[in-house]
């Protein structure tokens, strides 16, 4: 389960952000064609935040469709795998929304 090792790499990367501040909040958007399970970051989540500045902090996980376009017929569409036609039956399609993995945003406490 690589979810576990993910779920460190954002708190690890979170926890040095904000400087020995306490995070309240995580936001992060994880793509479907990611190859990452939302729930199973989810789940790791807390485990992974104990005892550090995290812990505690809602996690909340925005997934972003896949998309592509078509090389040949310049079309548009939503996909849910990696190796779906295009409408006009090509396969020469390029992603171009749904692998992402990034943190959006974290909210933390007020320094004193």
């Amino acid at each position: 389960m690589h979810e576990l090792s993910i779920t460190r790499n954002i708190v690890s990367i979170v926890e040095e952000a904000a400087k020995g501040r306490r995070v309240k909040r995580v936001a992060i958007d994880v793509g479907k064609l990611a190859g990452v399970m939302p729930d199973a970051l989810a789940f790791c989540f807390d485990v992974v935040a104990k005892g550090t500045a995290l812990h505690g902090a809602r996690l909340d996980i925005n997934e972003i469709a896949g998309r592509c376009r078509c090389r040949d017929c310049g079309g548009e569409f939503e996909t849910a795998s990696l190796y779906q036609a295009c409408a006009c039956g090509s396969r020469r399609v390029e992603r171009i929304a749904g692998e992402e993995l990034k943190i959006r945003e974290m909210e933390v406490e007020e320094a004193a």
